[in-house]
């Protein structure tokens, strides 16, 4: 059984599915909107307290590579966990299917009958999907597994890892690049226009409510600017 798993796994290692592409981008949107809080919020509490331009950007550089390798580490350690709950599903499959193969064809008919199937047809869809592909039948019905496909822990870390650094870079540029005049202003402006598309990203890959994911994003981000300032302004 492990044997014709791995034929299949190299078989289909060609293409991603849906669901594996949207996991990296998911990824990639939530590093890219925490680099930008995070680097903002200490560009905030750190500039309210000091003017020297080499102190805040040595500071909002720190805390950028800090949260781009944490969130990769975060996501690696989450997506590692999921996918060794997905194996671990494929592999109690695998053992019922070897000591009580009638229970697991059962399972698979029932769910076709749930779905609307007389049990003629369904038991003769899961007679004829058990004989194709067995294994892959059963994880697929039973856990939502598509056999082969599991969640790729490392092309969310690096997901997570770049966005967050790019995230992180809009407001560190404006920031240091802005003379002190302009500095605070240009700053806001580009969390305020970054957090939004992550926003408007966000609510595309989850199927929600764009307007609702942006004002939410816009309101944090506010929020984040505000308590950072007045932080740094203690000191």
């Amino acid at each position: 059984m492990a044997e014709n798993e791995n034929i299949r796994v190299k078989k289909v290692k060609q293409h991603q599915t849906m669901d594996e592409k949207l996991n990296t981008l998911r990824a990639g949107v939530l590093g890219s909107n925490d680099g930008i809080l995070t680097v903002v919020g200490v560009l905030f509490s750190v500039a309210a307290a000091t003017t020297n331009q080499f102190t805040i950007f040595i500071a909002g550089l720190a805390d950028l590579l800090a949260c781009a390798f944490s969130m990769a580490s975060g996501e690696y350690a989450s997506v590692s966990t999921q996918k060794d709950t997905e194996k671990a599903a494929v592999a109690k499959e695998a053992a019922l299917l070897k000591t009580n193969y009638a229970d697991q064809q059962a399972a698979v008919r029932h769910f076709y009958e749930e779905r609307g199937v007389t049990t003629a047809t369904a038991e003769a869809i899961a007679e004829d999907l058990m004989n194709k592909d067995a294994l892959g039948t059963v994880v697929n019905v039973k856990d939502d597994i598509q056999l082969g496909h599991y969640m790729n822990p490392w092309d969310a870390a690096f997901s997570s890892l770049f966005a967050a650094a790019i995230g992180g870079t809009f407001p560190l540029v404006a920031m240091t690049i802005f003379p002190a005049a302009t500095q605070w202003p240009a700053t806001i402006v580009a969390v305020l226009l970054s957090v939004t598309l992550t926003g408007y990203l966000s609510a595309k890959l989850g199927h929600g409510l764009v307007k609702t994911a942006i004002i939410r994003n816009v309101v944090v981000g506010i929020i984040t600017m505000f308590i950072h300032y007045y932080v740094g302004q203690f000191f």
